[in-house]
């Protein structure tokens, strides 16, 4: 592809609003296949239904390549103002809700009366005392989901496991080895769950042990029909499954890299290189593969993880295809979405705090240039852009360059080397730099958008992983990994990371990877002033920078 460096399409106008008056809704209706990537089987036992039929994870592990051919759809809308993002809008979902919209409610809180709770459970002087598990068992569903996520005895964890659920327990151990299944009205077969919320609360407590913790949510299966498509096996301590989600609230299918059931981390400080290499192996082998489908190169068709050398290959021939060959410039999915989230908590309020599952595990997808108008059969109606939050980024070095002949990157990442304290004073720490090698920087950014955020950036013009070779994309996992395990060093329990990225042909616009590590406090939860963008933090930027490099784990000292 011949491109000018920094060349910048028309300025896309990134809103919902029409200049004619209208509103202007694109509709995702997804239809894909998936190549598989993995080479093991699956048939691991899940459970059992009451008449003691067997139910196993044989489906999640398909023979060949996954055919989806029409996933739900998904309405995206662009925000009236392009720095409020984008709307997704589930189909199936909404669908669900609109014969119904009183559904759209939440219930009212329960009463309780824990005097009450006293005065029917507690002994009398003449009667014998309850077991601390029937006690547990009988509180009031606040006091367990409270128990559920601070509790760390392990008994009182089991207890409230067997509360929320029916176990199948080996006769001989007692422990559990699957879950008791049901056959509902509609024919579907479920597990045999009393309190969905109660479950999901005590199965992500890293105290509970590690059999229940697998009977209920790790197994391969154990939440649902999710086929397995990559996989990630490096001796017997680092094992990650690639989950693909059809039905996705990210259109087109996203996909989800866990830490297997036989490498459980509920804590990133547990986390190793090995792990992190691992997860992000399965993100840039699928995005690879991905692009080389719909670029008509051909991949290895063994159904395997590729080597390092493999993947490698595969990209610069990608490369050489966008440089040189007209489809680059009609690649139908150009842009790239990655995230991650460890953490978990429930308020006994049934309020969710957090990400749906602790199992450290990121999430990818890629996504499209354009999206259809719904409108489009009634006029004359072009495909909307598709929203990418690194389009924001890219949107705005373009108009910095514009405004001031300067490369934005080049200024921010100066301004950083040579940052000064914010307070002036000089007897204080001046630097935001946690870590730094060759090719990335872990810094303090001098306007955090949440306590204690951090962001991570690459050196040099990279603008996505297709951009990155071996030794940066090395530099990125060390780098993620570092960081993460600082915040878990200092006490942070939940954290959202997100990816910026340029498209993948974009050209050489001066746009550099970016990402975005944003812990979630105790007294951050985010309300009135965040809603406004504005962002309350209680230290000085340097201070904060400080207190990281003291929680660095030992790799990322040097």
């Amino acid at each position: 592809m011949d491109r000018k460096d920094h060349e910048q399409p028309a300025t896309v106008l990134r809103t919902c609003v029409h200049p004619d008056g209208r509103f202007q809704v694109a509709c995702h209706l997804p239809a894909y296949r998936v190549a598989n990537l993995r080479a093991s089987g699956g048939g691991d036992f899940l459970g059992s239904l009451v008449d003691g039929r067997i139910i196993d994870n044989r489906g999640n592990f398909p023979a060949g390549e996954v055919q989806v051919p029409d996933a739900a759809g998904v309405y995206e809308i662009a925000n009236p103002f392009p720095f409020r993002g984008a709307t997704y809008i589930g189909k199936s979902w909404a669908d669900a809700r609109r014969n119904d919209p009183s559904t759209i409610r939440l219930e009212a809180p329960r009463g309780i009366s824990m005097s009450r709770w006293f005065r029917d459970h507690l002994t009398t002087a003449s009667s014998a005392a309850p077991s601390s598990a029937a006690l547990i068992k009988t509180l009031p569903e606040p006091m367990q989901l409270g128990l559920a996520v601070t509790s760390s005895d392990p008994e009182d964890l089991v207890v409230l496991a067997q509360t929320a659920a029916e176990f199948i327990l080996d006769e001989e151990t007692g422990r559990p080895v699957g879950l008791r299944y049901t056959s509902g009205t509609d024919g579907v077969v479920r597990p045999w769950i009393r309190s969905p919320l109660l479950f999901e609360a005590v199965a992500n407590n890293f105290h509970l042990p590690d059999d229940y913790k697998d009977a209920m949510v790790l197994r391969p299966g154990a939440q649902g029909g999710s086929e397995i498509v990559g996989e990630w096996h490096a001796g017997n301590d680092s094992h990650v499954f690639e989950y693909l989600r059809r039905n996705s609230y990210i259109p087109w299918g996203h996909y989800a890299a866990n830490m297997a059931n036989d490498a459980v981390r509920y804590d990133p400080r547990t986390l190793t290189v090995a792990d992190m290499t691992g997860m992000r192996h399965l993100y840039y082998q699928r995005t690879y593969v991905r692009l080389a489908e719909m670029l008509g190169l051909t991949i290895p068709n063994a159904q395997r993880t590729l080597c390092a050398d493999e993947l490698e290959a595969l990209r610069n021939r990608i490369l050489a295809c966008l440089d040189t060959s007209a489809r680059g410039r009609d690649l139908d999915f150009n842009g790239e979405l990655w995230g991650w989230n460890f953490g978990f908590d429930y308020a006994p309020s049934r309020y969710r705090l957090h990400a749906s599952h602790q199992q450290v595990h990121q999430q990818y997808a890629l996504i499209p240039r354009h999206v259809p108008d719904v409108d489009a059969s009634t006029g004359n109606c072009p495909p909307l852009p598709a929203y990418a939050c690194g389009d924001m980024i890219h949107d705005f070095i373009h108009a910095y360059r514009q405004k001031t002949g300067i490369d934005f990157f080049s200024a921010y990442l100066k301004a950083i080397r040579r940052n000064r304290r914010v307070d002036g004073w000089e007897r204080g720490p001046d630097s935001l730099i946690v870590y730094s090698d060759d090719g990335v920087m872990l810094f303090v950014p001098k306007a955090q958008t949440s306590q204690w955020e951090l962001q991570l950036v690459t050196r040099r013009p990279v603008g996505n992983i297709l951009e990155a070779d071996p030794a940066m994309r090395a530099a990125l996992d060390r780098c993620l990994l570092a960081a993460v395990q600082t915040l878990g060093n200092m006490g942070a329990r939940m954290v959202t990371t997100i990816e910026y990225a340029k498209r993948f042909d974009a050209g050489n616009t001066g746009q550099h990877l970016l990402y975005s590590f944003l812990p979630r406090l105790p007294e951050s939860p985010g309300a009135f002033s965040e809603a406004q963008l504005r962002w309350i933090i209680g230290h000085y930027p340097e201070d904060f920078a400080e207190v990281c490099r003291r929680h660095r784990p030992t790799f990322a000292c040097q």
